[in-house]
């Protein structure tokens, strides 16, 4: 950019406080800090502004290479049923066991006891105590 050496820097100076006189040159070099202020603020707006676009414009690009590699991909492994990917049920979830169950198995409670039939023996048995029926089954 600018390349000022310190000797050039001494004749400036020299020559301002002769030229503005010692009396304004404080008030002179307050007025060009000021717009060199504004100079580098508008030069680092313009950077800033030629960053974003360079940035939007790669990210556009990956964006093309991701939609071409993705399309790729679905083009050698097809859906064969045409319909998309079934919903993820989460691992949590247990459906009842029963439909109408008010209370269902809790994940990793323990099995709930099995309830058992009667079978025609048993209620032959209820009727005549004397025909005794060796168990009742339980239900599967």
């Amino acid at each position: 950019m600018l390349d000022v050496a310190p000797t050039e820097l001494l004749l400036v100076v020299v020559v301002a406080l002769v030229v503005i006189g010692p009396k304004d040159l404080p008030k002179a070099m307050r007025f060009v800090g000021k717009w060199m202020g504004k100079a580098r603020g508008m030069a680092r707006h313009f950077r800033s502004g030629l960053d974003t676009m360079m940035r939007e414009a790669e990210l556009e690009e990956l964006e093309k290479q991701w939609r071409e590699q993705n399309e790729a991909i679905m083009r050698e492994f097809p859906r064969i049923d045409g319909d998309a990917a079934p919903p993820m049920i989460p691992a949590t979830a247990v459906p009842p066991a029963h439909p109408g169950d008010e209370n269902p198995p809790q994940p990793g409670a323990a099995p709930a006891p099995t309830k058992t039939v009667k079978t025609e023996q048993a209620d032959a048995k209820d009727a005549n105590p004397s025909l005794t029926p060796k168990e009742d089954k339980p239900l599967p």
